[in-house]
């Protein structure tokens, strides 16, 4: 009796060890990379996102009066108006 105490003790102190082994080894996590926050222009037409590659900017009239309104001002080309 006296050495069955001590093996049972030993197994069930195994046992208990055992999950917290498992749980230590290391798990690499993926974080989701979030988008960047589309712009918006407040345009003429209504206020709507930018494309991709251009940016908002204040819209003028053919004349250079200032419209009040943004356009989007792509590299090549402008959205909804026109710019300076």
């Amino acid at each position: 009796m006296k050495t069955v105490v001590p093996v049972i003790s030993a197994i069930v102190l195994a046992l208990a060890l055992i999950p917290a082994s498992a749980a230590s080894k290391h798990k690499r996590h993926t974080h989701a990379v979030t988008a960047p926050q589309q712009q918006i222009a407040c345009t003429v037409v209504g206020c709507m996102p930018v494309p991709r590659g251009c940016h908002p900017e204040m819209g003028y009239t053919p004349w250079g009066t200032p419209t009040g309104f943004d356009v989007a001002a792509c590299p090549n080309y402008t959205l909804y108006g026109f710019r300076r």
